[in-house]
């Protein structure tokens, strides 16, 4: 049985984060009511706070926050592979598996991808479709705090396939927060040689301790993309370099790094409206490709708790601090000021 009310973080705005008693959602047909052990913040959260709502995840007011783990609370008629008390960790979405993109295995682009936020709160309830593809029971050993970074893991784990590097290439990381180490532990796992760059000494450490072969601190050298291009192939630059900051200026440094031949994965998601400039002699005669890159797939979210069961505690230096839910605003000042790269929430409010 669950009560009738919790407490939850609603958005009505710009930075307007309000800690309110709503009502718990009760599960419908192929639904699953999960009491919320554990949420993660993430760069996404902090842009959600700062700008009061995002254009395709969701519109205030309303709950937010969408990495998460938990235990079956109840579930809806018709659910037979879940039961309460288990414990689960669940991505934030579904591709619908029938529009024009699905059907060209591009799921990630889906025309009607679903969305589920509203991990700030006591309870949560998990829409059929996402219950039906995205909704994992956790491996034992699988601890709730390390389950919330599977939806973070699968978005990388997309990225890197994307990108399309072998075993003994060069890949540059533009970036030294969450999505950025992720990353650098990935490709290093597969045998890429990474170059990691940002503007902190002590998250490079920790990129450094997560495989990165070369870090550098971008605010010490006069020109950061040739300051890459020298450690790659004899000067020539990386076979690829990943964009994780989501800002259009790092977006063109990005592809001053390459090799001829080079491919530049721009993942970090930037401003709507915002642009940024490509050089045509670059792309033409040196033959560069620019790949976007968006969320994630089914696949890579079940490879991405596969990840998380077969090495626990690798991932866990990203994992920064825990706050209750009541101070969830202090979780994004810390975020601003980068003295965490996430922070681990927890339903209580005292």
């Amino acid at each position: 049985m669950t009560t009738s009310m919790m407490r939850g973080a609603v958005l009505y705005g710009r930075e307007d984060v309000r800690l309110e008693s709503v009502p718990v959602p009760q599960p419908g047909p192929g639904e699953v009511l999960v009491h919320i052990e554990r949420a993660a913040t993430c760069g996404t959260d902090l842009k959600v706070f700062h700008r009061g709502g995002h254009a395709r995840m969701l519109k205030p007011p309303t709950l937010f926050g969408h990495e998460f783990s938990g235990v079956v609370a109840a579930v809806g008629p018709g659910v037979s592979n879940f039961h309460a008390g288990q414990r689960v960790a669940c991505h934030n979405s579904a591709p619908c598996g029938r529009c024009f993109y699905c059907v060209r295995e591009r799921l990630s682009l889906c025309e009607n991808l679903l969305f589920l936020n509203g991990a700030f709160a006591e309870f949560i309830c998990v829409p059929e479709p996402i219950v039906r593809q995205n909704l994992l029971a956790l491996p034992d050993g699988v601890c709730f705090e390390e389950a919330c970074l599977m939806e973070p893991l699968s978005c990388v784990l997309h990225g890197v396939d994307r990108t399309g590097v072998r075993p003994g290439d060069w890949v540059a990381v533009n970036g030294d927060g969450a999505i950025g180490q992720m990353f650098v532990w990935v490709l290093a796992l597969r045998g890429i040689r990474v170059i990691l760059t940002g503007g902190n000494d002590h998250r490079l450490a920790v990129g450094n301790g997560l495989g990165a072969e070369y870090v550098l601190n971008y605010r010490k050298v006069a020109d950061e993309a040739q300051a890459v291009r020298v450690l790659a192939h004899n000067g020539r630059g990386v076979d690829a370099a990943i964009e994780c900051t989501g800002q259009p200026k790092v977006w063109e440094i990005t592809l001053g790094m390459l090799r001829k031949g080079g491919i530049a994965n721009l993942f970090g998601g930037c401003p709507s409206g915002t642009s940024f400039s490509v050089g045509t002699e670059a792309v033409h005669y040196n033959e560069i490709e620019v790949r976007g890159v968006f969320h994630s797939t089914p696949s890579h979210v079940r490879e991405a708790l596969g990840l998380i069961a077969r090495h626990p505690g690798r991932l866990r230096p990203l994992l920064s601090c825990e706050l209750p839910l009541s101070e969830l605003h202090e979780a994004f000042r810390l975020m601003d000021d980068r003295k965490a790269f996430k922070v681990v929430i927890h339903p209580e409010t005292a």
